[in-house]
């Protein structure tokens, strides 16, 4: 757990009877009970998110700076992006969304995703939280179908590349009971951080708990299962540092 929230389990959300079909749709979808912000969410997604081309683009210009918490100028967003809790979601200026991505700021107790200026966010990918907070610093260059869950946080620094189907993972699972399921233990959340600079190379993944330095590069298909440091480059599953950047020496094995 972070910050004493409850992790949100989706499952529960929906096949709770406390709350109405209706309901269930509003508080996972909108984020509120309002019959007004049901109507307007309805309204962008069924005749501004799916419309194609220019006229698409023009609208969603138009009209999402007025739909989500904060949009700054220049926000582009493509087509079929799917928006959940849109109130919760801030962007800079020179933002670009790329097609059929999802930006899910879902949770009753969290701030959401707040997406600095100049970020591009490629198509297909998916930033999610699960009443975490996510954060994405100003010229971060998200990759095609990537994945970014945030069940506590995870902080983007600036000018982060990170390449096509990278997963970054912002919690977990107890599993210290052998007598029971995964599912049926409970759920952590320690955050995770990428530091300004650093580059996650293609399927990649990093695992909650880690912090990856300033100008650090985590390799292709490397999964990290804890912190690599500033300016170093860790390959392989789990990743271990190869060496450090600007510098001739081989690093010391972890």
């Amino acid at each position: 757990m972070t910050d004493n929230k409850e992790i949100l389990d989706i499952q529960k959300a929906v096949f709770s009877d406390r709350q109405s079909a209706l309901e269930k749709y509003q508080m996972l979808m909108v984020g509120s009970l309002s019959l007004w912000s049901l109507f307007v969410y309805e309204l962008v997604q069924l005749f501004v998110a799916p419309v194609p081309g220019a006229l698409g683009l023009a609208l969603r210009r138009l009209i999402y700076p007025h739909f989500l918490g904060s949009a700054g100028r220049n926000v582009a967003f493509g087509a079929h992006v799917t928006i959940r809790h849109p109130h919760k979601i801030h962007l800079g200026d020179n933002v670009v969304v790329d097609d059929h991505c999802v930006l899910d700021a879902k949770g009753d107790a969290n701030d959401g995703i707040r997406i600095g200026s100049g970020v591009f966010i490629g198509r297909n990918t998916i930033v999610h939280c699960k009443n975490g907070d996510i954060t994405i610093g100003d010229q971060a260059n998200i990759g095609f179908n990537c994945d970014i869950t945030s069940s506590g946080r995870v902080a983007i620094g600036r000018k982060v590349f990170i390449a096509a189907y990278a997963y970054i993972i912002g919690g977990g699972h107890e599993f210290s009971d052998d007598a029971a399921t995964v599912m049926d233990q409970g759920r952590t959340a320690k955050g995770i951080d990428i530091g300004d600079g650093a580059w996650i190379g293609a399927k990649a993944m990093v695992l909650d708990g880690v912090t990856i330095g300033r100008d650090a590069i985590l390799g292709a298909g490397a999964v990290a299962t804890k912190s690599i440091p500033d300016r170093a480059i860790a390959v392989g599953m789990p990743a271990a540092v190869i060496r450090v950047r600007n510098q001739e020496q081989t690093a010391p094995e972890a």
